[in-house]
């Protein structure tokens, strides 16, 4: 049975600070400010401010995870599905808030910002970052709340590298945390999807060394990283069942034009991409991406002292985030004592099953939030 959906139009927010001369200092040593964070919430806070749950969206996704912001949108926010009265997220129960990361192209600062010392966009002039980075703006996002301690944290992909990074560098500040196919550090094979992405950015004519605000944007070097990374995100399964060998008029044109069905598809999914994205966005967060790696960063204390209940979620049929990955993160949690529960969900979706999987995801959240009701 269907839950009720959000109902009310939603209006995103934004949050300044670390303004001149109180700039960021990031990981890399450099400093950046002003920086703006946009965010929306869902829900409302109780008076003790311990019902806030953060949720940490994956590298194409944004702050609006949920509802409309026009009564005539197409589609709704990224996790629509999972946020509103009575769903896994319930907002009769939970204030739920998700930010888009520093670095992105939806209302946060990131390359495409205005850079306040040259007032022209950023381009590579922007700073390289780190998920550190971004769960710290994340931080600073709660403070400016007011909120003390997180009932929840969940997100999937890079957003569950976020979770992590949380529970790495904030332990004290969340109660209870759902990292979903994600991993621990990026392997060398994660890695190299994510170079062949960026390389394709950085051969487009148009990406002009990044200072392509104004002009022509790289649009076919953006779609074809993400053609490649879609193939990632599903499973051999999934195309098989979706396209099979499908052509698109039924016989061999015996051209090189787009004759089979999943060929139309990736171009469908990287000129969509093209309408929504940054290409420095993606190559700025992909390298963050691939600079994650807890267990490096932290050594021998990483998670120590974990007082969270945590939920790994991964999906068997993931072959980017494969479940082994998930498994890991749950070792090195128990190995330092950590309340840890693991469940593979049975999907052929591939990478995409935490977008697709809602019924079983909302049974196992919702259990999972229920069980640390008393922590309210």
């Amino acid at each position: 049975m269907k839950t009720a959906a959000v109902p009310d139009l939603i209006s995103p927010k934004k949050f300044t600070f670390a303004v001149p001369p109180d700039r960021l200092k990031l990981e890399s040593g450099q400093y950046l400010g002003p920086i703006d964070i946009q965010y929306e919430t869902y829900g409302k806070l109780n008076p003790d401010r311990s019902n806030a749950i953060l949720l940490l969206h994956a590298l194409s996704g944004d702050s609006h995870v949920a509802g409309r912001y026009r009564a005539d949108d197409r589609k709704p926010g990224w996790w629509d599905e999972m946020v509103g009265p009575g769903r896994a997220f319930d907002t009769n129960r939970y204030f739920v808030i998700c930010s888009n990361v520093l670095g992105g192209c939806r209302g946060s600062t990131g390359p495409a910002s205005l850079n306040p010392e040259t007032g022209r966009p950023y381009g590579l002039q922007f700073p390289v970052i780190t998920i550190g980075d971004i769960v710290n703006c994340q931080r600073r996002l709660v403070d400016h709340l007011g909120i003390e301690k997180l009932y929840c944290l969940a997100g999937g992909s890079m957003g569950g590298m976020q979770v992590l990074q949380w529970l790495a560098a904030y332990p004290e500040r969340i109660a209870m945390a759902i990292p979903i196919a994600t991993t621990l550090r990026h392997s060398p094979q994660q890695i190299a999807f994510d170079a062949v992405g960026r390389q394709s950015i950085m051969a487009d004519p148009a990406w002009n060394g990044g200072d392509y605000y104004g002009r022509e944007v790289p649009a076919r070097g953006l779609a074809i990283a993400r053609m490649v990374g879609h193939i990632t995100y599903m499973s051999e399964k999934s195309m098989e069942e979706k396209f099979g060998r499908q052509l698109k008029d039924k016989k061999y044109a015996f051209s090189f034009s787009t004759e089979f069905e999943v060929e139309g598809y990736l171009d469908y999914r990287g000129d969509s991409f093209v309408k929504r994205f940054d290409a420095n966005s993606y190559l700025y967060l992909t390298k963050a991406m691939d600079y994650f790696d807890l267990e490096a960063d932290f050594g021998r204390n990483l998670f120590r002292g974990l007082a969270a209940r945590i939920l790994v979620l991964s999906f068997s049929s993931d072959w980017l985030y494969p479940p082994g990955q998930s498994k890991e993160i749950v070792r090195v949690m128990k190995r330092q004592g950590g309340e840890v529960t693991y469940c593979e969900i049975p999907s052929s979706y591939g990478h995409d099953s935490f977008l697709v999987e809602i019924a079983e995801e909302t049974r196992l959240i919702s259990d999972f939030l229920a069980a640390g009701s008393k922590l309210l």
